[in-house]
């Protein structure tokens, strides 16, 4: 079993990250902080259709300053949907502001209703944590997921990643008569292949989701990630690989009734071949990322040690005993990946 520390520490932004965010336009002016919403004055719990208690609650603001946050959380809106066309916001209300209470970093999220035909629409609003922006950005670069996100100062916007959560996903369809169990299977080979290259940890149940298309003839699975804090952060080789945590044990169980240790190697080389592509297509930018990553404190120093000398032994090779920091040991990881895909 995977265990991740107790309570990780909230990095922040730094000048070379935020160079770096310029360039590539994941920088720009909000007219409200995280910190702004922390003015509520009353709450309530927030439960779901069914009565549990989803352990957010929904804040409220005072009357005199309402209309002044609801305007510029429809501003912010904009910034990140239409890339600041604010012709969308008189058609947009906001229906509630959530606060996850139980959370390290306590994010907020804002439901928010196109009016003209009903439809909703989720954002999260947080502090800027650098291991959070760092692995949205390596998501956005090295999985087939594109992600939209702004930073400003120390508050970070995200947009909503849908899909049936992970744990939910595990109590309600598992058993389902339509479930294809060889393509989840296959699906979390690659997931779990996608963290451990590029180190994004802590993928138990509760921090992914499921995506699911239906096909003329079958169904199709993606498995998401979205939580992003632990990227590059913990010490253990197996914080980055989810077969190892016991929630996504039902998964595993599929997959081991599915598939023969060949197809499982051969699920795991397509999805180093899909990387691979990845980073030769984006590579200025990558690399750009990794150097930035390089400059970084984003993990103590033991937890850098302990990981350098785990992944040199699990690949056999030297070269991670040499690296730094967290920025060079994923660099490392990332030219290794490139050299065996060429093999």
């Amino acid at each position: 079993m995977a265990l991740i520390s107790k309570k990780k520490k909230i990095y922040s932004i730094s000048q070379h990250l935020r160079t770096y965010l310029r360039s590539q336009n994941r920088e720009t002016e909000l007219p409200l902080s995280y910190k702004d919403l922390l003015r509520y004055d009353n709450s309530i719990p927030l439960y779901d259709r069914f009565g549990a208690d989803t352990l957010w609650e929904t804040v409220f603001y005072p009357q005199s300053e309402m209309e002044g946050i609801y305007h510029s959380l429809k501003v912010i809106y904009a910034q990140l949907k239409t890339q600041g066309d604010l012709s969308i916001v008189d058609h947009l209300s906001i229906e509630r502001v959530d606060l996850c209470v139980y959370g390290n970093t306590k994010p907020f999220r804002v439901r928010i209703v196109n009016n003209i035909n009903d439809n909703f629409d989720y954002f999260y609003i947080k502090v800027a944590d650098a291991s959070r922006v760092y692995g949205l950005e390596l998501e956005h670069l090295l999985s087939p997921n594109h992600i939209n996100f702004v930073v400003h100062d120390q508050t970070l916007i995200e947009e909503h990643i849908a899909g049936i959560p992970g744990d939910q996903f595990i109590k309600k369809y598992l058993h389902e008569h339509t479930l294809n169990e060889i393509r989840l299977a296959k699906e979390f080979v690659k997931f779990n292949e996608r963290c451990f290259v590029r180190l994004l940890g802590d993928m138990h149940s509760s921090n992914f989701v499921i995506e699911v298309t239906p096909d003329f003839e079958e169904v199709h699975y993606r498995i998401r990630a979205i939580d992003f804090d632990q990227q590059s952060y913990e010490g253990r080789r197996g914080v980055y690989m989810p077969q190892y945590f016991k929630q996504n044990n039902p998964i595993i169980e599929i997959g081991l009734r599915n598939m023969t240790p060949t197809t499982m190697r051969q699920y795991q080389r397509e999805e180093r071949t899909l990387i691979a592509n990845r980073i030769n297509t984006s590579s200025t930018t990558i690399k750009k990322l990794i150097r930035t990553m390089t400059m970084d404190e984003l993990a103590p120093k033991e937890n850098i040690e302990h990981l350098r000398t785990d992944l040199a032994h699990y690949y056999d090779d030297p070269e991670f005993e040499k690296c730094r920091n967290m920025g060079e040991i994923l660099q490392n990881s990332l030219s290794l990946l490139l050299q065996k895909m060429k093999l």
